[in-house]
This record gives C-alpha cells, structure tokens and sequence, in this order.
C-alpha cells in the first residue's frame, strides 16, 4: 500500500493521475485540447491490486487485506475464501482477485454500464524493479487490463505513483510497457491528441525530485511522444516550500511542460474555492485541466483512525462535487478511486450493510450515513454526474440518484425527485387545502414533500404527508396541460397513478384516467416549476426518483 499523504486540507495517500479536460462548460470556452480519450471524459483510477492465495498470481498470497470496504462479490464467476468469519447473513466471506481475468472483466463491463471511458492503472514506481515478484504481479494485472479494456469498449493509461520515488520510471516504460507489453499498441490504449497516455502522479510534491530533475522526467516522456499528465498537491500553484505546504518551491516553470494537470483532493472537502482560478491558468497556459471527484473516505482498518473520517453521506458529498465542476464549467472529471478498499473510496459494488459484511472485523458500509443504497449506488451516481459534465443532463445542485434500483414500489413513504431538476414533488408554500398545488422545489424534508404512496386497483395513490390529500389531476382533466394539485381522495381516476420504471432506477407516473405523464412544466427545473400532465415522451423532466425521505 502506498504511504499516506497529507494535503493542506487533505489526507490523501494513495495515487491519482488523471486525464481528462477539453470542451466548453458553464465557465466559458476552453483553451486546450479537443475531446478526445481522456480529455472530455470520465475516468477512474484502477488500482487491480488485490490478490489472494490460490489465483495463480506471482504473489500467490493474499495481497492488500486491510480493507475498508468489503466488496459485493455476487456477480464475480471466481472467488477466493479468505481468513475472515463469515458474513452477517452466514455466506463464506470470499473475495476476488484483481489478477483473475473474469474479475477485471467484470470490473471493465461495469464502467460500459456506467459512462465510465477510461481507467487510469496505477503503476507504484518502488514496485517495478525487474525481476522482482512484485513487477511480474503489476505486469499481469496490466495485460488483463488490457485484455478487459478491449472487450468492454473502454479505454486506458498507465499512471505511474512517484510516491515511492521515481528511479526506473523511464526504462519501465520503454522496456516493459511499450517493448515487451506492448500496451500502448493496443485499440483500448488511451490516446489524447493522437499521443499515448501517461499520468506521472506526485509532480511537484516534496518528495518529488527538484525542479530541474521533475522538468527533465516531464520532457523525457513527451520526447517519447507521450501525452503527459502531472497529478499534483492541492496547492500546486500557490505553494512556495514552506512548511504548510506540499508543493516544493520553483515550480512554476515547470507546470507548462504539462499536457493536463490534476489536483489531488482526497481528504478535502466538496468546496474547493480555487478551482476556478486553476482551470483559468491552465486555460491562459493551453494546458488541458480534470478536477478529482472522489465518494468518501475512511482508513481505521489501516492505521486505528476514525471511522467513517469523511463520511459519504449517502451520495450527497459526492455529488455536490460534481455540481461545482459543472458550474465552474470544467469538461472532464477524474474518479477517485473506482476499487480502492483500503482507504474506503471504492465506488464499485460494495457491502450494503451489516448482513454483507464479516462479522468478526468493522468495515464501512454503504448505510452508514443513515439511508439503505444498493451496491451499486456510486457507479450509478457516478453515470449521472457524467452525464451532467458532459450536457447530456441539465445541471443539478441537488443529487437525485435513486438510492436502490427497483422495478416496482412498495407501500411507504418517499420523497419523489425530479431526474432532470433535481428538485422535489412539493406542495406550494406548504399548502394542505384542497386545490393546493403542486410544483417543483429543493428537497428540505418537509411534510410537504413526503408522499404516502400504497396500492389500490389499478395503480397507486399518492397522498401528502402534511396534508392527507391526493394528488390529482384538476377538474378530472385529461389534457395536456392539465395542472395537479391536491385534492380529498375519492377513488377517482384523476387521482390513482401507475408507477413503472424508465432506468438507471427513475420511474415515469402516468395518470390512470388521463394516460398522460406527471410532468415538470416545459422542462424547467428552478423552484416553482409547476407540475402537470403531458403525453409521455420519455423526457427528464416527466421521470422521478422514488426514495426515503
């Protein structure tokens, strides 16, 4: 495991190199590169690290078991029982391996499921010496990358961890990657602006070499025509070498060598109020930028720290992440980390709760912060803060990922959020009279935005918390255009709806007796957006999150 790191306001270790940036955003247009397989894309860290006895691997032994997270091994076809009691629901606690070619598979077709282009395969520097276990370990898991990335239809890029030091960096690359790996000839091998992928993590860090020597690394893999991406401290730009910082003193001749560069934010919190000065100077510098989103993180198992450190809060920290790149106008996003159990960044499948878990170890699980999510709840979240980076979805401040994925809804009480907005089915100005009506607004727990939905013939009723009352289609009406509102429940066909499932776990709510879909009015999304009926035409603004309030 790699030693830990600490940011200014981070308590990073691990790696992280990225690759990503291009396109205009809500900030304005971009000066650097056009989109390409890392820039305008999402991309994850892949870190393939964890072995175990029996999988053939050159370590042959369980590799990395001080996990955080404990994963979801139901859908692997290879697993490998390991020394830990068995789970809360009385399974063998079994684990994969990293080095097993069907486990990485399935780890590549989740990232196609999920708008996932690209993984970054963290390559340790102090882990390559030829001829050593440890090298042979990392040089499989990088043909099985390669092997998995090429038939899911993802791309990928070796990004090399400094951490550990930078000696043999150069002769790994020419020798093993290119000469006898042959990676960077590989279809899925990441290529920005016609030039292979390389991501040198630690740039610039105090235990990186001088300027002089870091410049020299830099401009040796562009030489190699390589695109070269530098990860770096929180306060690359501003640091001057002084003992609060990370970054040495002298650098700032070296970040134009770059072709991207990303900060590494793992430990800090969602605002970061210099993002948009740095994404302006790589702009003003023609060198591409990708901010680093990141779930969560946690490392007791590891080294006796808090539990829960920096807590999930079930997507919301995640997601207000997402938000700020979008609205700063960033184009590219860089995933921290996609298998990362060790320091609980993981947002692969992973143990929903106790029932998931061994029992004779803490790990953190998925409800920690108070709301049941399935496993796959961060790669889902994750799809949909791409699609916002990318435009495909509007912006959203507020994270309306639906917790679980279900095909049906069950008696209970939810709130119902906008796909498109966002924002919640609400009451206007909390109004519980008959006639009230129904709009869009943000999501504050109230009464008002908490329906009671339960089943009756022909579909369900949904009834306001606060108020007791229905909603319903005005005046019985049928139309498009037809304004909802609350109203007594009678049993009528204005008021029962059918409740079915578009994807990704968003439902459509089609009127009984209008055949015409709940709708947010002409696809607007800020509070106050009225709510009404329209023909169903498969549009965000007519889908909706069903969830625990």
């Amino acid at each position: 495991m790699k030693t830990q790191l600490k940011d200014a306001v981070r308590v990073g270790k691990m790696m992280v190199c990225l690759a990503l940036a291009g396109a205009a955003g809500m900030g304005g247009a971009h000066a650097g590169s056009p989109v390409g397989d890392v820039v305008g894309k999402v991309t994850v860290g892949y870190q393939g690290w964890f072995s175990s006895a029996g999988d053939g691997s050159p370590s042959n032994s369980w590799n990395h078991t001080n996990y955080e997270l404990w994963p979801d091994v139901r859908e692997y076809t290879t697993t490998y029982q390991t020394p830990y009691a068995n789970l809360g629901n009385g399974q063998p606690a079994k684990m994969f391996s990293s080095y097993d070619q069907s486990t990485v598979n399935v780890h590549f077709n989740w990232m196609a499921q999920n708008g996932i282009d690209t993984a970054a395969l963290q390559r340790f520097v102090n882990e390559i010496t030829p001829g050593s276990t440890l090298k042979a370990q990392r040089d499989g898991e990088a043909t099985r990358v390669m092997n998995a990335a090429q038939a899911a239809g993802r791309k990928f890029y070796i990004m090399y961890d400094t951490s550990g030091g930078t000696a043999g960096m150069e002769t790994d690359w020419t020798n093993t990657i290119v000469n006898t790996l042959h990676l960077t000839s590989s279809s899925a091998y990441a290529k920005q602006n016609g030039k292979p992928v390389v991501c040198i993590w630690g740039v610039g860090y105090k235990f990186f070499p001088n300027p002089t020597d870091g410049a020299a690394i830099i401009n040796w893999f562009k030489a190699q025509g390589c695109y070269v991406i530098a990860g770096v401290a929180g306060d690359w730009r501003t640091g001057s070498g002084g003992a609060n910082d990370n970054t040495q003193a002298g650098y700032g001749a070296v970040w134009p060598l770059c072709d991207m560069i990303m900060p590494w934010q793992v430990g800090g919190g969602p605002d970061q109020p210099w993002m948009t000065a740095d994404y302006s100077y790589c702009n003003s510098h023609n060198i591409d930028y990708q901010s680093d989103v990141y779930p969560g993180f946690s490392f007791h198992n590891s080294n006796g720290s808090t539990q829960n450190a920096i807590p999930r809060n079930h997507g919301d920290f995640m997601w207000s992440q997402f938000a700020l790149v979008k609205q700063v106008g960033v184009p590219s996003v860089y995933i921290s980390m996609f298998d990362e159990m060790n320091e609980g960044t993981a947002i692969f499948k992973c143990a929903e709760d106790s029932s998931m878990i061994p029992t004779n170890q803490w790990f953190l699980t998925l409800d920690a912060d108070g709301k049941h999510v399935s496993s796959d709840y961060y790669l889902r979240l994750t799809n949909n803060g791409g699609k916002m980076i990318k435009g495909a979805l509007p912006y959203q401040a507020i994270n309306s990922t639906p917790f679980t994925v279900n095909s049906s809804v069950s008696a209970g009480t939810y709130r119902i959020i906008g796909r498109q907005s966002g924002r919640a089915l609400d009451v206007a100005a909390q109004g519980a009279a008959n006639g009230s009506a129904i709009d869009l607004w943000d999501y504050n727990a109230g009464g008002n935005q908490q329906w009671v939905i339960t089943p009756v013939s022909g579909g369900y009723k949904i009834i306001g918390a606060q108020s007791g009352r229905a909603l319903d289609a005005a005046g019985q009406g049928t139309a498009n255009g037809t304004a909802i509102n609350l109203w007594d429940y009678n049993g009528g066909g204005n008021q029962v709806w059918t409740i079915s499932p578009t994807d990704s776990g968003y439902f459509k709510i089609i009127g009984a007796q209008s055949g015409r879909a709940l709708d947010a009015h002409a696809q607007l999304t800020a509070n106050g957006t009225a709510i009404d009926l329209w023909d169903w035409d498969g549009g965000l603004n007519q889908q909706w999150s069903i969830g625990a309030p």
